[in-house]
């Protein structure tokens, strides 16, 4: 009996012990999980002993960007490469409220409006090289943000949804076919939510000073009740499963993976205007290993770099196979002369002042969003 007792109390404590271990290692979990920011952050270890590191904020989907990475660590093997995953708005935003010398090396973002603001704010370290010299005028600024690839905005569509008579083929027959009660498209649009997406807003803004109808689709995206999302992949999931029928002023590059893996996608270059997206690369001043980011840099920008974007990531290379950098206004064909890049300079700027952005965000959700509109916030971007 007096074993039994021993024995019961012995488990007791074992159970207390055990209890007591699995609440301490919740907590700590916690504590963890508590001081983690959001977006994946991924560490490539250096194939050699490390003699250089690299830490990369970017908005380019990880999974993709790691090929990258690995091809540049077989020319360094010695630098071991920090990579975090952010959406172009949370690249500008943490920049700023994290201390200087807390800083990523190198940024990497498809929000060239916030890149150009950084720099035009003096937070970019020039930098100059053979890699960076024949960049095209439009592509780079003030030596100080660069255009690795290009990004064509397109309008994406589920071939098994729209017979090819009915696919848009410039914004003029798009605002004609959602302005057609046949079409059936209430609530089967979708685009980004520009009061969310930076890269929305941005591709919103290019709209009204290039295109004349741009306050009339908004209307007649507003009156189909357009399913508005923060990023591409969600558009393009709901495209693919036939929840939408098409979607508006997207990545292509996102586009053209979907259907290279088996979606029933299609992909329209407006003939009216193409807009191009730079996806920009900006050294922080405060960079505590500038010199190893600017060889990244310089390798994104070389043959082999710009090679493996285009394989591996399938970014458009700002430059050709042979190394000369591409002029997509220039060439022949009307999908080539209707391309319209993104020129990086002081004219991102006019829409990220304060006034004007709230200015433009009422406009935009009076119209395409008129049950829900409220202010927007006078804060910058």
């Amino acid at each position: 009996m007096k074993d039994e007792k021993l024995t019961a109390r012995n488990e007791g404590r074992v159970r207390r012990r055990a209890f007591r271990s699995f609440l301490a290692s919740v907590l700590a979990f916690a504590a963890f999980a508590a001081a983690a920011e959001p977006g994946d952050v991924r560490t490539f270890k250096s194939p050699q002993t490390t003699t250089a590191h690299l830490r990369i904020h970017g908005s380019t989907d990880i999974e993709n960007f790691a090929a990258v990475i690995a091809d540049y660590q077989r020319l360094s093997p010695g630098t071991e490469v920090e990579y975090s995953d952010l959406v172009a708005q949370d690249i500008y935003s943490r920049f700023l409220r994290t201390a200087p010398r807390q800083r990523p090396d190198l940024l990497i973002s498809s929000g060239m409006d916030l890149q150009t603001k950084l720099a035009n704010d003096g937070h970019a370290l020039a930098h100059r090289s053979p890699a960076t010299a024949g960049l095209p005028a439009w592509s780079q600024w003030r030596h100080e943000a660069f255009g690795i690839s290009y990004e064509p905005i397109v309008i994406v569509y589920n071939k098994r949804l729209l017979a090819p008579a009915q696919v848009p083929r410039t914004r003029r027959q798009l605002l004609a076919l959602l302005r057609d009660p046949a079409a059936k498209l209430a609530g089967r649009v979708g685009t980004y939510d520009v009061g969310r997406s930076s890269v929305g807003y941005l591709l919103a803004t290019q709209d009204h000073q290039l295109g004349s109808m741009a306050g009339a689709l908004q209307a007649a995206l507003g009156d189909n009740r357009v399913v508005l999302e923060e990023r591409t992949g969600p558009l393009l999931d709901r495209v693919a499963r036939g929840q939408l029928a098409l979607a508006y002023n997207v990545l292509g590059s996102y586009a053209q993976a979907r259907i290279d893996a088996g979606a029933p996608l299609g992909i329209v270059l407006p003939e009216d205007y193409t807009l191009v997206l730079l996806r920009t690369a900006l050294i922080p001043r405060e960079a505590a290993n500038a010199v190893e980011a600017g060889r990244f840099l310089d390798y994104l920008l070389s043959p082999r770099g710009q090679a493996v974007l285009a394989r591996q990531v399938g970014l458009q290379p700002i430059r050709s196979p042979s190394g000369a950098p591409l002029a997509p206004q220039a060439g022949d064909g009307a999908r080539v002369r209707a391309l319209r890049p993104i020129p990086l300079g002081p004219g991102l700027l006019v829409y990220l002042d304060a006034l004007k952005r709230r200015q433009f965000l009422d406009a935009w959700r009076s119209t395409v969003q008129p049950q829900t509109a409220k202010p927007a916030a006078a804060a910058g971007p």
